[in-house]
């Protein structure tokens, strides 16, 4: 058969999109022997994927060229036709969309002349105008917990100045610690300190939340794009042992915040 099938993996069922018949062939024709090729590596080539489309989706996607819709959808035909997707089908997309434990992606059946959508659900640094986000615009809308996870390098900045967006639109908070029930995404498992924010407060004083389709707690912080240290609650040392931590910036902290305790792959592209 000339087509294939991609089925997109969102909280409502899946829906069955169809590639046309010329897209079909050509992944029929790179896919199969990227596998074959790197077939006992294929959970690295699945990371390498999912970066991949992070970069596109979230922060690249009008430097590549790739038409963006308002609500962040692109072609996927489109998106496959780029240098860094070579080697890659619509069905290693499908498959990394189906089985991302943060449900980082979503795909999405488009009409004839663009065939499936895909578009990351959160984390951009791109304006998306028209992202599927709920507001939370009271206390009781709010999770019981919003936690920011962060490592000791940006612990006395955090401190003295507050969490930033850091260059994308929003700061992700979680609904609890890694590992948590119903922790999907939103803070990575391998951070070192976990900062508990009063949402009610900052709520009330004019910040906005919004939770994303996988989860996620949104907020733009103030003007400055900054959620001040006034509406941090508690902080908690999260590695190597769990332990609370002092919020006043005392010499502790400044101690613990050192080298020692940095790790490689702390740039926020995936979280």
């Amino acid at each position: 058969m000339g087509g294939s099938l991609i089925v997109s993996t969102c909280r409502c069922s899946p829906q069955v999109l169809a590639m046309n018949s010329s897209g079909g062939r050509r992944q029929e024709a790179g896919g199969p022997r990227g596998r074959r090729a790197h077939r006992p590596r294929e959970q690295d080539r699945d990371v390498q994927l999912s970066k991949a489309l992070s970069y596109a989706l979230r922060h690249g996607a009008l430097k590549l060229g790739l038409p963006m819709g308002t609500d962040g959808f692109v072609p996927l035909r489109a998106l496959l036709q780029l240098p860094q997707f070579r080697g890659f089908s619509a069905e290693d997309v499908q498959r990394v969309v189906e089985t991302n434990a943060k449900q980082r992606f979503a795909l999405r059946p488009g009409d004839p002349s663009t065939g499936p959508l895909i578009r990351a659900n959160q984390g951009h640094s791109l304006q998306v105008p028209e992202l599927e986000l709920t507001p939370l615009d009271t206390p009781q809308a709010l999770p019981l917990r919003l936690v920011h996870g962060t490592f000791w390098q940006h612990w006395p900045s955090i401190l003295l100045k507050g969490l930033s967006c850091r260059g994308r639109t929003h700061i992700h908070l979680a609904p609890g610690l890694p590992g948590d029930p119903g922790v999907i995404s939103g803070i990575r498992p391998n951070c070192d300190v976990a900062v508990f924010i009063n949402g009610p407060l900052a709520l009330a004083d004019g910040i906005p939340f919004f939770r994303s389709t996988n989860g996620v707690i949104l907020t733009p912080g103030n003007a400055d794009g900054f959620l001040p240290p006034k509406y941090f609650k508690e902080a908690l040392q999260l590695r190597p042992t769990r332990k609370p931590l002092s919020l006043a910036g005392d010499e502790e902290t400044e101690r613990q915040s050192g080298p020692k305790h940095s790790s490689r792959g702390r740039r926020m592209i995936q979280q």
